[in-house]
């Protein structure tokens, strides 16, 4: 008997949709044991720290999305990461790996600020404010994006490590802004720039706990999948994906396509990192972001690049966003087992993508004819 690994000819579609619900309970297993043996560490007893991971579970759970108020900063949490998210995902069905959706995030929240209180600090209309600062933001990370898009296409080089490494450009360029020349003086020493005028504040509803982004990244999730389904692009770019040979073989400008494809994934985090700063931050900060870009690259894979999956897998993760600062502040765990708990997500789902991707195939032996 032999056991062989295979690759499948047809992934079934159910598979689609396990997986990822597989992924996160089997990255929420593993971490239930890994918060159980931190708490035994500091309780001293198997019994109490099985109860307190069982409490710190529920606090996860119910805070973000059954309580008014953990539910409004799941929502304003989740718009960042929709931005992100799909940016990336528009680079991703190329197989093009922007890893830069931090740094993109953080040149459209550098160039907004820019806009609003150096640029345009004299207009007093609210739509024109607003739509010359976001159009700023998604300019700045679009021309971020073009870095690796051109160093990728004429120089051949590894996106992965161009944009991950300009992700640590942007966020010292950022630092460096609002710990020196635009530190607002009145800001009591702390690192971050004047608050932005009234004009340039999106409009928000539910007591001011919300503001209108949520439904900007909607409208651009739905734009996106109109384009991969009903567009010449997204059949285009499905075949630059599978098969780039294949792509400059039918006259496809892979090229083109490439650079198209970073500078459209950059404009759109970068036009999330401006509707971050109108919408909730109202001022550039120093570590604004807790890793959204990075986030949002599990939450890409985790909603098989599919823009409208995105937004509600991004909801997903902002809920768990905010119920793990509930648990950092009220179960005092250290940050690093929040990382802990996205890089499980991750690697979970990966597996899951393998076991998907191929299957075992059991194959008898062949019977040997005894010599006569």
């Amino acid at each position: 008997m032999k056991i062989k690994i295979e690759k499948r000819l047809n992934t079934p579609r159910y598979l689609s949709l396990v997986v990822p619900v597989v992924s996160i309970f089997a990255a929420l297993l593993i971490m239930f044991v890994i918060l159980t043996i931190f708490f035994m560490g500091r309780i001293g007893s198997f019994q109490g720290a099985f109860s307190e991971t069982v409490s710190a579970y529920k606090e996860l759970i119910t805070w973000p999305f059954f309580n008014q108020y953990g539910l409004y900063s799941t929502i304003s949490k989740m718009v960042p990461l929709a931005f992100v998210a799909l940016g990336l995902s528009f680079a991703y069905k190329m197989k093009i790996w922007n890893i830069g959706g931090e740094g993109q995030l953080y040149m459209g929240a550098l160039a907004a600020t820019w806009a609003a209180l150096f640029v345009f600090r004299g207009i007093t209309s609210p739509i024109l404010l607003i739509t010359l600062v976001a159009i700023f933001s998604a300019i700045a990370g679009a021309l971020w994006a073009l870095i690796p898009a051109l160093m990728k296409a004429y120089a051949k080089t590894d996106e992965i490590v161009v944009t991950l490494m300009l992700n640590y450009v942007a966020i010292f360029w950022v630092d460096y802004l609002v710990y020196g020349p635009w530190r607002d003086p009145k800001g009591f020493g702390f690192p971050g720039t004047a608050a932005f005028p009234e004009p340039a504040m999106l409009p928000t509803f539910f007591d001011g706990n919300v503001h209108i982004g949520i439904f900007i990244a909607i409208a651009f999730a739905i734009l996106l999948q109109y384009i991969d389904v009903k567009t010449q692009w997204g059949f285009n770019s499905r075949i630059v994906g599978d098969n780039k040979k294949a792509a400059t073989y039918s006259g496809i400008k892979v090229k083109k396509y490439t650079i198209i494809s970073l500078v459209v994934s950059g404009a759109i985090a970068g036009l999330g990192g401006g509707v971050q700063m109108m919408g909730m931050q109202h001022r550039l900060m120093h570590g604004f972001s807790p890793g959204y870009g990075y986030t949002a690259i599990i939450i890409a894979w985790l909603a098989k690049l599919n823009p409208i999956a995105v937004i509600f897998v991004s909801f997903l993760f902002g809920g768990l966003l905010v119920g793990n600062d509930q648990l950092q502040m009220f179960y005092k765990l250290p940050i690093s087992l929040i990382s802990i708990f996205q890089g499980l997500v991750l690697f979970c789902l990966l597996g899951g993508e393998a076991i998907a991707a191929y299957r075992l195939k059991i194959e008898k032996a062949e019977e040997v004819p005894a010599n006569e």
